[in-house]
């Protein structure tokens, strides 16, 4: 059975209580179209240089105030999808880096949504939301070389079993979990706030899943909404 089954901590809820997300688990194929993802990846550039969506500038401005909300300074370290928006603004466009990457990448921009993607089989443990006691492991690179940090308390982190997976929220990925498109077993997260229209972020999913079954085709997913249950 295809499944992965993140968990969100209720102090998330009771911090961000309209927060919600899309959870895409894949059983990957062997790529045949290397091209999905760099063609995505130019089309949603040029969506950001033209001002799409509209409502970006009020959903990247929740995620700083959100940020802020537990103590990170978004101007240094932004959500993802604002530090690429801002990427995308300042050089006018983004070099290709891997097919399923760009495709992810450019889901993203297109939205101006934070997207993670993970290798899951790399992960131990269930992936889950939490708030960081300081302790946690956090494996990145410095200076070109392996190196180990640990989140500030009261972080929100994606963690496992292991340690954390991703910074800040979604700022910063770990290298241990990190995706390309010969993993075999692949996980997505797309995160959003009430700012951003909850059909839109079903289309973001769209645009990732048709891109995926583009790219290889044959390949299984399994797509689940995870919300706060009850009157947000």
């Amino acid at each position: 059975m295809l499944t992965v089954s993140p968990s969100i901590s209720q102090d998330i809820y009771r911090q961000v209580p309209g927060f919600r997300a899309l959870s895409i688990y894949v059983k990957a194929a062997p790529v045949a179209n290397t091209q999905v993802g760099e063609e995505a990846l130019r089309e949603a550039c040029a969506a950001v240089l033209s001002g799409k969506p509209e409502w970006a500038e009020a959903h990247l401005a929740a995620w700083a105030a959100v940020f802020r909300g537990f103590g990170a300074k978004p101007k240094r370290t932004p959500c993802s999808a604002e530090a690429l928006r801002k990427r995308v603004q300042r050089d006018g466009s983004m070099a290709a880096l891997d097919p399923v990457v760009d495709l992810y990448n450019a889901v993203s921009l297109r939205y101006a949504i934070p997207v993670g993607g993970e290798n899951i089989a790399a992960y131990n443990g269930a992936p889950r939301l939490v708030i960081a006691d300081g302790t946690e492991l956090f494996d990145t690179m410095k200076e070109g070389a392996p190196a180990i940090e640990y989140p500030e308390a009261g972080e929100i982190v994606w963690r496992d079993d292991s340690g954390v997976t991703c910074r800040r929220w979604n700022w910063r990925q770990g290298v241990r979990t990190r995706l390309s498109a010969t993993d075999g077993q692949m996980w997505f997260i797309l995160e959003s706030l009430p700012e951003m229209p909850l059909e839109a972020l079903h289309a973001a999913g769209k645009m990732l899943t048709d891109g995926l079954e583009k790219m290889m085709p044959g390949l299984r997913y399994e797509a689940t909404l995870i919300r706060l249950v009850g009157p947000e």
